[in-house]
């Protein structure tokens, strides 16, 4: 088994304790943020990771949950889809436009864009597909992201009152076909596009982001410039923003009414009816990250889970786990950090169990007591789309003596 504390010293700043300790880092040299790094400070010296059964270790540029160290997910384990593959930029003569129902249009480059006010917003972003196949929960990171607010530059531009959505487009193009194999087919080169209502995009702290963790966006995850939409799933945070524009009717690209279209059936009396909608907020979500043991004692063996839950900023009130059928008992969830749109670590210790095979699971609840639904309640088991996969996730482990 893998001891998961080498040191209960941590590395200050946003070293991960993982980093530190390939590379030798003192505290006393590592970079200093203003927020913890370490994720889960509960944990002892003692405990030792015991392995999930239920899914293989994580591959390059994924999120690792079982080494999980730093609350701010560092780059190696920073996610990345590309839906029209990766765009060259030339950052030089890289140009923002915002123009459409607006009485001035206006034209940024990079640098202007950072000469102007600047605001940090920390976020956990997730792919809506996360969770949605077995061994794929790892599709999400947590940021510091810095940039410039979108909303005053857009009332500076003065919006036409007939405005009615707002879409934003990337530098990554590919050629559709629409109507395929019939005499109206249609080949179309189209730029990679989301939309958000007036009010969404109005209502909100948007960000035209050039920063994450206090450095330049990494080119693959959409520098110069990104799109940032605080408790939204990843598809609408647009990387390699190059144009915003406002308009009096709907966006249907293939990214907003073809595709990131969930399906879920809901029961109206004795029938089931199928209803589209396309992916937004985040749902209210939680996964055990990994669970640890300590030395069997009287022939049972002491077991403590970690994990996180997360959401759209709606305050989560409590999480709650059990082992195999028992019941459910409260987490503790770490008072700090707590940052609204970010994910909130808790841990909770699960008493002492026989050797053998377990299976652990997590339910998060928000303040308005919404429940994390498991698999089998209707609006997971009657949903018909691999999008938004928030159901329960259960952790299959196995006890040694």
């Amino acid at each position: 088994m893998k001891k998961i504390n080498e040191s209960t010293k941590q590395p200050a700043g946003n070293v991960s304790r993982r980093t530190a300790i390939k590379t030798g880092i003192t505290a006393a040299g590592a970079a200093a943020i203003s927020l913890p790094s370490r994720a889960f400070p509960a944990e002892s010296a003692d405990e030792e990771l015991t392995p999930f059964l239920d899914m293989p270790r994580t591959g390059p540029n994924r999120l690792d949950w079982e080494t999980l160290d730093s609350w701010l997910t560092p780059q190696d384990q920073v996610f990345n889809v590309q839906h029209y593959g990766m765009p060259e930029i030339d950052e030089k003569n890289f140009k923002l436009e915002i123009d459409g129902l607006v009485k001035k249009p206006v034209v940024f480059t990079p640098a202007q864009l950072r000469d102007l006010p600047s605001k940090e917003q920390y976020m956990t972003l997730e792919c809506s597909g996360n969770g949605a196949s077995k061994g794929f929960i790892n599709a999400i990171y947590n940021s510091k992201w810095t940039g410039t607010p979108l909303r005053p530059i857009l009332e500076q531009c003065g919006i036409d009152p007939k405005a009615k959505e707002i879409v934003f487009i990337g530098a990554d193009t590919k050629e559709e076909t629409l109507r395929a194999k019939t005499r109206r087919e249609l080949k179309i080169e189209v730029p990679f596009g989301r939309s958000m209502s007036m009010e969404d995009a109005m209502g909100q702290d948007l960000l035209l982001a050039y920063e994450r963790n206090g450095k330049p966006i990494a080119h693959r995850n959409g520098a110069p410039i990104r799109l940032i939409v605080p408790g939204w799933y990843g598809i609408a945070n647009v990387k390699w923003l190059t144009r915003i524009e406002v308009r009096d009717r709907r966006y249907m690209g293939r990214y907003m009414g073809r595709d990131y279209v969930t399906v879920r059936g809901e029961r109206r009396g004795s029938e089931i009816v199928h209803v589209e909608t396309s992916v937004g907020r985040m749902n209210l979500k939680s996964i055990i990250a990994r669970i640890t043991r300590r030395p069997t004692a009287n022939g049972r063996v002491p077991l403590k889970a970690y994990g996180a839950a997360w959401g759209d900023g709606t305050e989560i009130q409590q999480v709650e786990v059990r082992v195999d059928d028992g019941k459910w008992l409260p987490a503790k969830l770490d008072a700090e950090p707590h940052k609204k749109f970010c994910w909130r670590f808790f841990s909770i210790d699960l008493g002492s169990v026989e050797p053998g095979k377990h299976t652990a699971v997590s339910r998060a609840i928000d303040v308005n007591d919404r429940v994390q639904p498991a698999a089998e309640d209707d609006e997971i088991a009657l949903k018909k789309t691999y999008w938004e996969a928030y159901q329960q996730w259960p952790r299959e482990i196995e006890v040694e003596a």
